[in-house]
């Protein structure tokens, strides 16, 4: 069995305190959208904001009843959708980055547990085991997002729809992961070696700050897709 670092009781503490504010945020802003009828314009994005809510938490909760509740479909059919010229470009890209970040989550989150489950390593290390399965879950379901963000936009066909997102999100998803692949590494290899527990809520407190890191990796190659055309203003 692969050795653990126990975390102290303190920093237990403040996982769970972590974990618990960021499902509280993700619940808030899926009953605005399901039980208080703001379903998004573009579907895809009523997963987007609360799997974001699950790493950025009250960032995520004020983002989007300031920003994205506005492309509900109740609202685009009261006001009609926002100029995507005249919106702040901060927030065009904070939405693309998102976009791109929620299906990197969805994939790592499921890759970390098959890996846990199936007790997977490389060179003995789970977390070696984490990195290209994750990768790979989170580049397909990265590409799935990115598809269906795409069909509501543009008609195409669903092949050149498919090869779009792939074209769009490859490097998008890289950057976020590379972001935080270095959080993990961090984490794992340097603050807690030998490593701490995927069944401990500091293991996913520091998941959650590795993600916040891909977000910002991501950046720069989001506002360039954004710049050249690739990737829609949303």
């Amino acid at each position: 069995m692969e050795p653990h670092s126990h975390p102290a009781g303190w920093i237990e503490a403040i996982g769970w305190l972590s974990l618990s504010v960021a499902f509280a945020s993700a619940l808030a802003i899926l009953i605005d959208i399901y039980a208080l009828g703001h379903r998004q314009k573009m579907w895809i994005m009523n997963l987007v904001y609360p799997v974001t809510a699950l790493y950025w938490g009250p960032v995520t909760v004020w983002f989007y009843f300031r920003h994205g509740r506005r492309t509900s479909k109740p609202l685009v059919e009261r006001h009609a959708l926002p100029d995507s010229e005249r919106l702040p470009a901060w927030s065009v890209l904070s939405k693309a980055v998102s976009h791109c970040g929620a299906g990197c989550t969805l994939g790592d989150i499921g890759a970390e547990w098959l890996v846990y489950s199936f007790a997977l390593a490389v060179a003995g290390k789970g977390l070696y085991a984490d990195f290209p399965l994750a990768f790979a879950f989170a580049w397909l379901l990265g590409i799935a997002f990115q598809y269906f963000a795409i069909t509501p936009i543009r008609e195409v066909g669903k092949v050149k729809a498919i090869w779009t997102a792939i074209k769009v999100d490859t490097l998008s998803i890289l950057a976020f992961q590379l972001g935080l692949f270095l959080g993990m590494w961090i984490y794992q290899e340097v603050l807690f070696s030998p490593g701490l527990p995927k069944t401990t809520a500091s293991y996913w407190m520091m998941m959650q700050l590795a993600m916040i890191l891909g977000f910002f990796t991501a950046m720069p190659v989001n506002l360039w897709l954004i710049r050249v055309g690739w990737k829609e203003k949303m």
